[in-house]
């Protein structure tokens, strides 16, 4: 994993706003609908293509594909596992019952969106089917980038956030539910991993879930919940070397109130316990900008890199550089060390298809801004002009 020797190094979550063609393509894949192949292929090395420009233009470091092959960030797992059919009963945010309102709200805003609530659950035992799908994205994105960043990386769902989406009706216990997905998310940890490419853990579960699956407990005990969760990411990443793995944690990329949020502060001890490298936290969500201050409680492990996000996913806002600058000044302080701090954003642009906040032009503004003000960051930081 590289590190911001010189510079502030800028990278992203992951997903990336889709167009409409290819949308409605994974839509009616999801849905088990016939498409044809060959045009799904071509609508993909199109749509790749794109976001590996734009990313290269607005100059980001450390890139990857935007998920353009991927109908949500965990909602394909279910393509390419068996065990999963029904839909589940997924429990919605606290705020969504405090304020019903919100509701309405998404219905109009996003009124075709893949699945999200209604996703399948585990009726029987969940295999992992075929490695070739991930091995058809990894490849492709690698023909179409070749070497157009200094590093790639590729996202994959977490055990964690799996099996709070993806129902469990099958297995005695959520554990032993955990303990299969780990097993068999492991094919794909690593087929990443193979290809040369950093793996993304995406585990907004050890989060959000506080106010979903979890809300009935004590923040002790949620607490408790996480290591659960850290220790199915650890076995599923098992042999992987920690400087090649990074974990994605949020508080659910929607805009909403975040009244119910749990503080960093009580989660970080857990989060630390995940043998990965780096730590990619939101930063820019106003419910969370302060929370830079748990890391004077718990300071960040010297062997971990920490990608704070300093752009904001769900508002059209384009950040001032200036503000970029000072949020990434922000996380050097708490970490105490320049070249530990990779500057990211909140998390993605296009989590579900059909479920953008920021409006694609937007996007890359926001992008733009995040180089402009890992620049000014670095001329401060290192005394200089940026490299």
């Amino acid at each position: 994993m590289i590190v911001s020797r010189d510079r502030i190094l800028t990278t992203h979550v992951g997903s990336l706003p889709r167009n409409d063609k290819l949308s409605d393509m994974l839509i009616r894949r999801e849905a088990g609908e016939a498409f044809d192949a060959a045009e799904m292929a071509a609508e993909m090395d199109r749509a790749v293509r794109h976001v590996v420009r734009k990313q290269a233009e607005a100059g980001i470091d450390i890139g990857n594909d935007g998920e353009q092959q991927r109908v949500g960030f965990q909602t394909y797992v279910p393509q390419r596992m068996s065990g999963f059919a029904g839909v589940s009963k997924r429990r919605r945010g606290m705020e969504f019952e405090q304020f019903p309102e919100m509701m309405n709200y998404l219905k109009h805003r996003f009124p075709h969106v893949s699945k999200q609530q209604n996703a399948p659950e585990a009726q029987s035992e969940v295999k992992y089917l075929d490695i070739k799908p991930i091995k058809s994205e990894l490849a492709r994105v690698k023909a179409i980038a070749g070497d157009t960043f200094a590093e790639m990386f590729m996202t994959a769902a977490s055990p964690g956030i799996i099996s709070s989406t993806m129902l469990n009706a099958y297995y005695r216990t959520h554990d032993d539910y955990l303990d299969a997905l780990a097993r068999e998310m492991a094919h794909e940890y690593n087929a990443i991993h193979k290809a040369g490419f950093l793996l993304q853990i995406d585990a907004p579960d050890l989060a959000m879930d506080r106010t979903m699956l979890y809300r009935d407990l004590s923040d002790a005990d949620f607490v408790k919940a996480c290591e659960k969760h850290v220790a199915a990411i650890n076995k599923g990443i098992a042999g992987i070397p920690r400087d090649r793995v990074r974990l994605h944690v949020c508080y659910g990329n929607w805009e909403g109130p975040h009244v119910h949020d749990i503080a960093l502060e009580k989660i970080l001890p857990a989060l630390y316990q995940a043998h990965v490298g780096a730590l990619s936290i939101e930063f820019s969500n106003p419910r969370h900008a302060h929370e830079y201050a748990a890391f004077k409680k718990h300071p960040l492990p010297e062997d971990m890199i920490l990608i704070p996000g300093v752009i904001e996913t769900t508002s059209n806002f384009v950040e001032h550089p200036e503000v970029v600058a000072r949020r990434i000044e922000d996380a050097v302080t708490a970490v105490g060390d320049r070249e530990r701090v990779i500057a990211s954003t909140d998390c993605g642009f296009g989590t579900f298809t059909n479920r953008e906040w920021v409006v694609e032009p937007v996007v890359w503004l926001k992008l733009k801004s995040l180089r402009e003000g890992a620049d000014i960051a670095s001329a401060r930081l290192w005394g200089k002009s940026a490299a």
